[in-house]
């Protein structure tokens, strides 16, 4: 399989004390489905922002799809974004909007600014969204304002807008740090078959290491800016994970997902 994403020693200082990422070398293959868990502050968001340049890193190499990000203007950089479906924690709707607008707001990077603005998509790009809503189980709220739904249904809204880009991978930023047991299942498991069904490599932070085992084709391990552990979920051990949570570690390894509930 192809090598999708490549990091090489990638560093993130703010200011001259806070280092946020050292080092950072790994990459990522075509279709993976790998998870990066690590205690809160780890540099786990700033990892994720770092590849598709929200945050922009100090230094190092960043490789997609055989370019290297960091090098590149800002055309260049929209066209690469078309490619890198993002998804939040908080959701990142807009809350007046419909669902399928805020599926159609995926389309964006197509778009010149003014049709943007004017919410101008043709009607393959309509029939693709409902498609993709159709996909996640949300075809009864198409027409609905976007403040209507349940947190786990606002999820399913933001990885549709995603899909809509036709992304080569998804970068989800702690996307069931918000949600109850249930709805955090439902969006990993919808994340997992996406993987599986359409090929799309998924980068996932997460703070829930049992959430981590069970869905990760590999998982990284991010301590104080610093990859601690990259392997199999298979190999991770409880001391392994000791080291990546220091004393966060012991609810971690017996609570089972339930801390981030709410």
């Amino acid at each position: 399989m192809k090598t999708l994403l490549e990091l090489r020693q990638v560093s993130k200082h703010y200011g001259q004390e806070t280092a946020a990422l050292s080092d950072v070398s790994f990459n990522v293959k075509e279709g993976e489905f790998v998870s990066i868990i690590g205690p809160s502050g780890a540099g786990k968001s700033t990892l994720l922002r770092c590849i598709n340049r929200i945050v922009d890193a100090s230094g190092g190499e960043i490789f997609f799809n055989d370019e290297n990000v960091l090098k590149l203007d800002k055309a260049q950089l929209k066209r690469v974004r078309r490619t890198i479906g993002m998804i939040f924690q908080h959701y990142n709707l807009v809350n007046r909007l419909s669902v399928i607008e805020n599926v159609l707001h995926g389309r964006l990077g197509y778009k010149s600014t003014l049709a943007g603005m004017l919410g101008l998509y043709s009607e393959e790009e309509k029939q693709q969204a409902v498609k993709m809503l159709n996909i996640l189980g949300l075809q009864e709220h198409t027409y609905r304002r976007a403040d209507q739904l349940s947190g786990g249904q606002k999820q399913r809204v933001g990885i549709a807008r995603a899909l809509v880009q036709k992304p080569k991978m998804l970068l989800c930023d702690e996307p069931i740090a918000s949600l109850d047991p249930n709805a955090a299942k439902t969006i990993m498991d919808y994340l997992k078959t996406i993987s599986a069904t359409m090929g799309i490599t998924v980068l996932v932070n997460l703070h829930q290491v049992d959430v981590a085992l069970r869905y990760s084709d590999r998982i990284i391990g991010v301590n104080k800016g610093k990859v601690v552990y990259d392997g199999s979920p298979k190999e991770m051990s409880s001391s392994m994970i000791h080291k990546i949570y220091g004393s966060e570690a012991g609810e971690l390894i017996f609570d089972h997902g339930g801390q981030n509930a709410g």
